[in-house]
């Protein structure tokens, strides 16, 4: 049974006020300690109380159509702190809030998963596999090669098309190595990211409908997450062992 988000305290509503976007908006201009720390407590009140209470309606929801995606609220939340160990950019902060659903077991790794982030510039609602490992790589290319024609029809649907963009698919300009390179799903396969993705204007981050609109995209998305998974499951199942060269 797939577990149930913890609630929330009753005063935290689930959206942002105006409050918020004007934090993320100064964010970026005093991306700097001196400017977070004092106003560390602003940020959670703010942005990250709001984005929990977010995220938990969000994964209530899921428990009817993503329930493998089912995590405590914390899990999913990204924190506001940025990664510089290994980046040019010394920047400490983030400048939008983000959450990310990933599928159970797969937590420590990308898989295909659904992501949703709210900026003073955005809100982004996405979902699919965005940084495979090279093995999950592997094996939703191997997947595609049998399963392009059912994979197309998924991002081709009316409702999909009309609410989402693809990824661009970071795609690499010749066939990946023991790959046809007249295979018809080729311009899929030589992808290295697959999904969707949809941009709205940054005051439905306001608006108090807007963890429904999250779920609405989401479950408009669900099939094409699961597709993605599919491969990367199988490639992790465990395998059966051959005793006595018998099966």
């Amino acid at each position: 049974m797939a577990r149930t988000a913890k609630a929330a305290p009753a005063d935290i509503v689930p959206y942002f006020g105006p409050e918020a976007l004007k934090f993320l908006r100064n964010l970026a201009r005093h991306n700097d300690r001196e400017w977070f720390t004092p106003r560390k407590a602003e940020f959670e009140a703010e942005l990250k109380e709001p984005m929990l209470a977010i995220i938990r309606k969000i994964t209530d929801a899921m428990t009817t159509f993503a329930p493998n995606h089912v995590r405590p609220a914390e899990k999913s939340l990204f924190r506001i702190y940025r990664d510089t160990r290994f980046s040019c950019n010394k920047l400490p902060y983030k400048t939008h809030i983000a959450a990310w659903w990933s599928h159970q077991g797969l937590e420590k790794t990308s898989g295909a998963g659904y992501y949703f982030h709210v900026s003073a510039k955005e809100v982004i609602i996405a979902a699919g596999a965005y940084m495979p490992e090279k093995d999950q790589l592997a094996a939703i290319r191997h997947w595609l090669l049998d399963n392009h024609a059912e994979f197309r029809k998924l991002l081709q649907k009316p409702a999909v098309r009309k609410t989402f963009t693809e990824f661009e698919g970071n795609a690499l300009t010749r066939p990946p190595k023991g790959f046809p390179c007249d295979h018809p799903a080729l311009d899929l396969i030589r992808c290295r990211q697959w999904g969707l993705s949809a941009t709205l204007p940054a005051k439905e981050a306001l608006n108090p409908k807007l963890a429904e609109t999250v779920i609405r995209h989401f479950k408009l998305a669900a099939p094409v997450v699961d597709a993605l998974n599919t491969p990367i499951a199988a490639a992790l199942a465990p395998k059966k062992k051959v005793l006595f060269g018998l099966h």
